[in-house]
């Protein structure tokens, strides 16, 4: 396993809600980014530590080496990949993503 892939598994998994995204919580650099954001507040998540890939290119492939997932923003709870900003919206209107973050 690469630096890259043991940060990136050591900071999912330390964490209990890691969204790997474009830009930070406070200033999104996508609209898919700043929806995830959006998704996890109305979630009532707390503590939610984000990691912006445009900072890091070795970071950005590698999330993405890491999960299989070929797009960014990436969320992950409890050390397990969630999915993107859509997997996210669904699982906020069933109300799939609030039970996972409060459990």
């Amino acid at each position: 396993m690469s630096d890259v892939q043991s940060w990136i598994k050591q900071t999912v998994t330390d964490n209990p809600v890691v969204l790997f995204m474009k830009g930070t919580a406070q200033f999104p650099q996508c609209g898919f980014s700043g929806r995830a954001i959006q998704i996890l507040k109305a979630c009532g998540a707390q503590n939610i530590v984000t990691i912006n890939v445009l900072e890091d290119a070795v970071v950005r492939q590698g999330i993405k080496d890491y999960s299989n997932w070929p797009t960014i923003p990436q969320l992950y709870i409890k050390g397990e990949f969630v999915g993107g900003s859509d997997i996210m919206g669904e699982m906020y209107e069933s109300g799939e993503l609030k039970a996972l973050i409060e459990s």
